[in-house]
């Protein structure tokens, strides 16, 4: 195992294999961009507060706090040890099996194949074009997925739930107070559910459309863009029911309190248009992969190709640690 503590703004590249990649930051902002190349590449372009530990081991990359563990992320409430931030953005190999925890900060992940899991306790993360299956649980954070071809999970207490162009074959989406705006774009059958108990559902299906659909809610309201579902109840409960072409996907959405509309995207419509784009939730959507500080660059030279300071020594033949102070 090789081990690097990074006490300020520094790039590293790694030639070793690298197929998992472990973030965790406390303010701040991940950047994470899958790539077409066998390396893997690190910059820290600001950092504030102790040192983040790099390691690489068994081709596993963990960019994180000693004190942060993965396990029980969600419950970090050392308020003391919220007095720090990182600005950290990595270029992997797209197959790349991906982890980032940010408490306070900012996430962005797009060009990952391999399976991506994102927790948050607060900051909105947003992914782009990740075409394996993703997992992203928050406390209060926002999550916006554009052009997921995955099957996508979700959970929150409140943050919002925004996917523009989705195609993956499954969502499945959890919160209490949050709001959910699910844009659907599927090259095949869809499994969609949605649940929430104060929050506001907004779905919008191609037309035509292949789904059996039924949505429901306690007390809100419901609106219906499709002539072939039924509404029923005209007071307190509201249910939306029906088969929409040979009924091969399914759509299931629950809210006890929040009103519920399904919306019709025009036939051949590639792309949202500014006037019929579901609104964005979060305000990472103007974010690119590499970040504000431009993401990891390749021949910088300011460390070697090993993933190590010019003149520092390899890493031991018997698998001991070899550390650096950077």
């Amino acid at each position: 195992m090789s081990e690097w503590s990074v006490a300020e703004p520094t790039k590293l590249t790694f030639d070793a294999p690298v197929s998992e990649l472990h973030v965790r930051i406390v303010n701040g902002t991940v950047n994470v961009v899958g790539t077409d190349e066998d390396s893997a590449r690190l910059q820290v372009s600001d950092l504030e507060g102790p040192p983040l530990v790099v390691t690489q081991k068994d081709g596993t990359l963990t960019v994180a706090y000693d004190d942060l563990p993965w396990k029980g992320f969600l419950k970090w409430l050392d308020r003391k040890g919220w007095r720090r931030s990182a600005v950290v953005s990595l270029a992997v190999p797209a197959r790349t099996r991906v982890e980032v925890g940010v408490v306070g900060a900012g996430a962005v992940v797009s060009g990952i194949q391999g399976p991506a899991a994102v927790k948050g306790v607060a900051g909105d993360t947003t992914l782009v074009a990740l075409s394996g299956p993703v997992r992203a649980e928050t406390v209060s954070g926002n999550l916006e997925a554009q052009a997921v071809t995955g099957d996508l999970r979700f959970a929150s207490v409140s943050g919002d739930l925004t996917v523009v162009e989705g195609s993956g074959s499954s969502v499945r989406a959890d919160s209490v107070s949050g709001s959910m705006i699910v844009d659907l774009d599927p090259d095949g059958p869809t499994d969609v559910r949605l649940t929430s108990v104060s929050g506001e559902i907004a779905i919008r299906l191609p037309d035509p459309a292949d789904a059996e659909v039924e949505a429901n809610t306690a007390s809100g309201a419901v609106s219906n863009a499709f002539d072939d579902l039924r509404v029923h109840g005209q007071w307190g409960a509201h249910k939306i029911t029906g088969r929409l072409g040979a009924g091969s996907g399914k759509l299931r959405a629950t809210t006890v309190s929040g009103s519920i509309a399904l919306l019709r995207r025009p036939p051949g419509e590639d792309e949202p248009g500014p006037a019929d784009a579901p609104p964005r939730a979060g305000s990472t959507a103007d974010a690119s992969p590499h970040g504000r500080d431009g993401g990891p660059r390749g021949g910088s030279g300011d460390h070697s190709p090993t993933g190590r300071s010019e003149g520092s020594p390899a890493s031991p033949a018997d698998g001991t640690t070899d550390k650096k102070v950077l």
